[in-house]
């Protein structure tokens, strides 16, 4: 299954569906990359809301593509981690730097704004 990528703006959503083959999170990767360029996007949100669980291979793919979306002018901030999963993921020692955070959709915009120079809804 692949992730959908909607535009809104500036900005990219890739709102994860279900839990991703390894192939699928490289194909995340290249597809971002690729969409930054292409749209000259200046951030990207991914949506883990429905990500029951974040190993460490999809933890280091969710790095990489905000490392290389960093190089290619967009920042990066993933929103709708579970609690179980960010329980897991502190016991593990599993970390997502660079990758800003954010509870959620409106968040993550909100942090985009704030991160790229951008306005709020609200004027801030």
């Amino acid at each position: 299954m692949s992730v959908p990528i909607l535009k809104q703006g500036d900005y990219l959503i890739a709102s994860i569906q279900s839990a991703l083959t390894d192939s699928e999170v490289l194909k995340l990767r290249d597809d971002l990359a690729d969409r930054v360029g292409n749209f000259r996007s200046r951030g990207i949100v991914i949506d883990v809301t429905a990500v029951d669980v974040i190993d460490s291979f999809v933890a280091r793919s969710l790095q990489t593509i905000a490392s290389t979306a960093k190089l290619r002018g967009a920042e990066t901030v993933l929103v709708g981690i579970q609690p179980d999963v960010a329980v897991a993921m502190v016991q593990f020692e599993l970390s997502l730097d660079p990758l800003l955070t954010a509870l959620d959709l409106e968040e993550g915009i909100a942090a985009l704004r704030r991160s790229t120079g951008g306005v709020d809804e609200d004027g801030r």
